[in-house]
């Protein structure tokens, strides 16, 4: 194994939130009176699964192009508080609509990733588009897979790998409308992520009822390479986290315990 080489803490903020049912406006002010505290205070903040509008899996209702009002929210927050902002909107593009996820970095320059496993029990496989490639961001010399919801009970989707002396990535994360009645299922689902692809897990999950009378509990965490937990939201409570992760740790647990030598190599078929 080479030597890695070193890369200094990032510190990322988890916002567990209450949201409107399709009301964009009412979302984005609440976000931006609870994030202007946060000013150069974070590297990254990260909001919950269609963080506007609520799982709303009628795209036709609160879908929006690339151009629209909550990408622009986000261009100006992310440049206002000097940091990275992602979460999902419900895009429409060439006559399909997506479940996607933006990394917005305080430059305006930006990442996509669309859902890849749509929720079939909410019928948004049926109206949404899924997407193809998975996406791993650099920020600060960290390496970050971000995914949405469902992908989190799809291990073969969230896999790390491990190539020409280093690791993939080193933070997954999953933003989500994880309902209450499986919050036990999201809990011990992200601490399998972690320990098992050896990285950092964040999970942040909205709270409250949704439009359809579904509650939400939230359980947002941020969890280490062994699964334990740094930071546990207070179950259905409004919160913002802001945590620091040390990559030395990271990287010294991976020297000490190289299970990523031994992971098999596979290929994913779109």
């Amino acid at each position: 194994m080479t030597s890695p080489k070193a890369i200094s803490p990032i510190k990322v903020t988890i916002v567990q939130a209450p949201l409107v049912w399709a009301d964009k406006k009412a979302n984005l002010a609440y976000f931006a009176k609870t994030l202007e505290p946060l000013y150069g205070g974070t590297d990254l903040v990260v909001l919950p699964e269609m963080f506007a509008t609520g799982f709303v899996t009628d795209p036709t209702e609160v879908a929006e192009t690339m151009n629209g009002i909550v990408m622009d929210w986000m261009t100006a927050t992310a440049s206002n508080l000097g940091c990275v902002i992602t979460g999902s909107i419900t895009i429409a593009e060439k006559g399909r609509f997506y479940n996607r996820l933006i990394w917005m970095r305080p430059d305006g320059s930006f990442e996509t990733y669309d859902k890849r496993h749509l929720f079939r029990m909410g019928n948004e496989h049926q109206r949404f588009s899924a997407g193809k490639k998975q996406l791993i961001v650099d920020l600060n010399g960290w390496k970050i897979m971000p995914l949405v919801c469902y992908d989190l009970r799809f291990p073969v989707w969230s896999k790390n790998r491990y190539k020409d002396g280093s690791y993939e990535y080193d933070l997954v994360l999953y933003i989500a409308n994880w309902p209450a009645s499986r919050s036990s299922v999201w809990k011990w689902l992200l601490t399998a992520r972690a320990i098992e692809n050896l990285a950092y897990c964040v999970g942040v999950n909205r709270i409250g009822d949704d439009g359809h009378g579904l509650p939400h509990s939230g359980d947002s965490r941020v969890l280490d390479f062994k699964g334990r937990k740094i930071v546990k939201a207070a179950t259905g409570v409004e919160s913002v986290n802001t945590v620091t992760l040390d990559h030395k740790k990271l990287q010294d647990f991976r020297t000490k315990f190289a299970v990523g030598l031994d992971w098999d190599f596979f290929d994913i078929k779109h």
